[in-house]
């Protein structure tokens, strides 16, 4: 969870997941979509894959990219395990002064 939280920390990043969310897509095709160097986006492309977040497929001389969504399943996890917990509480505040109103 440590390494993808890391990876999407970064702006760059989470445009690049937008970016292959739903289709594959080359390197120099993501690189068109930012104004930073190339290598900036190979390094961005590695961290995104070191943490488990994108695909990578060669196709000829092409590394082609996608986002890998099972990646972010433990972040996602704890997220939704913090908000239920939160929720909870919210009902029971929310039940105790509807009580407290009644009497």
């Amino acid at each position: 969870m440590d390494l993808a939280l890391r990876a999407i920390a970064e702006p760059h990043r989470r445009k690049i997941l937008r970016l292959v969310q739903d289709r594959e897509l080359p390197a120099g095709e993501i690189a068109a979509h930012f104004e930073v160097t190339r290598p900036a986006i190979s390094q961005h492309l590695r961290v995104l894959k070191t943490a488990g977040l994108l695909s990578e497929r060669r196709q000829g001389t092409q590394r082609l990219y996608r986002a890998r969504p099972e990646g972010l399943a433990e972040v996602r996890e704890f997220l939704n395990e913090f908000w239920e917990g939160r929720l909870r509480l919210l009902a029971r505040a929310a039940e105790a002064e509807e009580r407290r109103m009644k009497e």
